[in-house]
């Protein structure tokens, strides 16, 4: 009987047409279906109506950005191919998704693009651009703007002019730069370079930053010598608060205060932050507040979510990673903001979780249609049904 089955190959034909089925619907939603299942939850948030009945609010236009923060992309150093694979998978098409849905103005991505980017070789770099720019690929209609973090170009102490060079001619950064979309004003800060040591590269940055300052507020005409030489030739912006972005956050004790499902673990919650290596330090942070003046900070670093105020007016957003070699569950932000308003929402991924328990049961249904082809289900059955006769015989007998 055994013989006759195994001697005609047709009859595992029905079997293998139900695994193929079950295996590529598996694959169908795991790796493609489950970011428009998950991302379809989320959409542009709309900005609060007027308060008062009847009291119209004045018409300006609104920018729709998307933010991200610590992508990592693997290099040729660390990190085994398949790992590499799999999370630039899993963020491009998260991106791309998120791009098909939301049809953002602009994108901004607050640094660490590269794990690798600070021991990069000229020509493994050049690879880790092209294959950031193939996962991060958009269209004409939206514009994508990044800010250097620590592991593209090192630590302070790494940091050197040739790193930032060459990251600064891959992605149009600059140290210190304003980017005004729709009448609203971004501040993409080199973070890294805010120690206060006097560095040359710290020094240019301070001044490029100090000088970017002072056109901001003339332009909004916050500096008491606006109409004087102090604002002469200065370079004019629109009149509206900035939006502060950079890699590390601002100085904070400790993620301590932090809540949500996507902040830090209650053990690292307990640790106090660094400064100069977890957040800028007191000093350079008190510093950006009183130049700029924002109306909202954005950064990334920690991989956690955190909302803190500072002054008890200015509200700075951690983002937390957006690979999931860093977090089960990454997120991104989507703002709607204006010259004069902002609002944001936090748009969850997919969870990793999630997508391994997809793919163990279906590992156990391919394992139970195997069993049933083969009729060792009724076998199994039948066997631990004697067994549990036989026991229960037993227990009678005693």
């Amino acid at each position: 009987m055994m013989g006759r089955r195994w001697a005609h190959p047709e009859q595992f034909l029905p079997l293998l047409l139900k695994l193929l089925a079950l295996g590529c619907g598996v694959l169908l939603i795991c790796e493609l279906a489950i970011y428009y299942m998950v991302l379809l939850r989320c959409g542009w948030p709309r900005l609060k109506a007027p308060a008062e009945p009847g009291q119209e609010r004045p018409s300006a236009p609104a920018l729709r950005t998307l933010f991200l923060a610590d992508t990592h992309l693997l290099g040729a150093i660390r990190g085994h191919w398949l790992d590499k694979l799999r999370r630039e998978w899993q963020m491009e098409r998260a991106f791309q998704t998120a791009l098909w849905l939301f049809e953002p103005d602009a994108v901004f991505v607050l640094g660490d693009l590269f794990d690798e980017g600070k021991w990069s070789s000229p020509k493994d770099f050049k690879e880790d651009v092209r294959r950031f720019r193939m996962m991060f690929r958009h269209s004409a209609s939206t514009e994508l703007f990044v800010v250097v973090g620590n592991h593209d170009i090192g630590f302070h102490n790494e940091m050197d002019w040739y790193k930032l060079h060459r990251f600064d001619d891959a992605f149009n950064f600059s140290s210190a730069k304003v980017v005004s979309r729709k009448g609203v004003n971004f501040v993409l800060v080199n973070s890294i370079a805010l120690q206060g040591d006097g560095c040359a590269i710290c020094e240019k940055v301070e001044k490029d930053l100090h000088q970017l300052s002072l056109a901001l507020n003339c332009s909004r005409q916050l500096d008491p010598n606006h109409s004087g030489g102090n604002c002469k030739d200065m370079d004019i912006f629109p009149e509206s608060a900035p939006i502060l972005l950079q890699h590390y956050p601002l100085y904070r004790v400790s993620d301590a205060e932090c809540t949500g499902e996507d902040s830090a673990s209650p053990e690292e919650k307990k640790l106090p932050f660094r400064e100069r290596y977890d957040t800028l330090s007191v000093e350079a942070s008190n510093k950006l507040l009183w130049w700029f003046q924002p109306r909202l900070v954005l950064s990334g670093h920690t991989h956690s979510a955190c909302t803190v105020l500072h002054g008890s007016q200015r509200p700075e957003i951690s983002i937390p990673s957006f690979s999931w070699r860093n977090r089960n569950n990454p997120s991104f932000l989507l703002a709607t903001i204006t010259a004069t308003d902002f609002v944001i929402h936090k748009c969850f991924m997919p969870r990793e979780s999630t997508v391994f328990t997809i793919y163990l049961a279906a590992g156990g249904i391919a394992v139970l249609l195997i069993l049933l082809h083969f009729h060792l289900f009724q076998g199994v059955m039948h066997t631990l049904t004697l067994k549990l006769i036989q026991l229960t015989k037993g227990h009678r007998c005693d």
